[in-house]
């Protein structure tokens, strides 16, 4: 794989992760450049780590990791999706109930996860290619920390707009690229 279409696999692997960090940028109350940065960093160290860990399943067993990874990003996505709408639902009584600084690690990492699903399975696809698996995960990662850190700030904008619905609004996207991907996945064997 020559330098350009490993940037252009870098940056289409982080769009989920963008999509998602600009949800989770408007639910938060004016995040700081160092939140975005923050999860940037999660973002990009989890999707550097999920193509290694699908060039390594590749060469072990690709067909049960194909099989199954679009129905474990929909799932956590979806659930994800939902407790926000929740939150966000819960969160519209009459009083005005102060918005998040930031969001909590665990949260950060689950979402990470659930968005670099493809990542992995991009991996397992590597795993047959003459590439060097280290370099590509890496651009993966760095445009991912790139585009979520980026995504984070457009948030910062989006949320005061949307007021309470933010979260809500940060649900539903994160449900959609879980659809998304699932889509994806019959449509691919169709």
């Amino acid at each position: 794989m020559n330098l350009s279409a490993t940037i252009i696999l870098a940056f289409g692997m982080s769009m989920d992760a963008f999509a998602a960090s600009i949800g989770k940028g408007a639910s938060l109350h004016k995040p700081k450049f160092s939140e975005a940065l923050r999860t940037g960093l999660i973002f990009g160290v989890i999707e550097t780590i999920t193509p290694l860990i699908g060039w390594c399943l590749g060469l072990l067993a690709s067909k049960v990791v194909l099989e199954w990874n679009h129905w474990i990003a929909f799932i956590l996505l979806v659930f994800l999706g939902i407790r926000m709408i929740y939150e966000g639902v819960r969160g519209n009584d009459d009083e005005e109930a102060p918005k998040l600084q930031r969001h909590g690690f665990w949260l950060l990492v689950t979402t990470a996860i659930a968005t670099s699903l493809d990542a992995m399975a991009v991996g397992v696809g590597l795993a047959f290619l003459q590439v060097n698996i280290i370099e590509t995960a890496l651009a993966i990662g760095c445009a991912t920390m790139i585009m979520s850190t980026l995504g984070m700030m457009l948030g910062r904008f989006i949320g005061p707009l949307l007021g309470k619905r933010a979260e809500m609004l940060g649900g539903v996207v994160l449900i959609g690229i879980g659809c998304q991907i699932l889509y994806s996945h019959f449509s691919a064997l169709n």
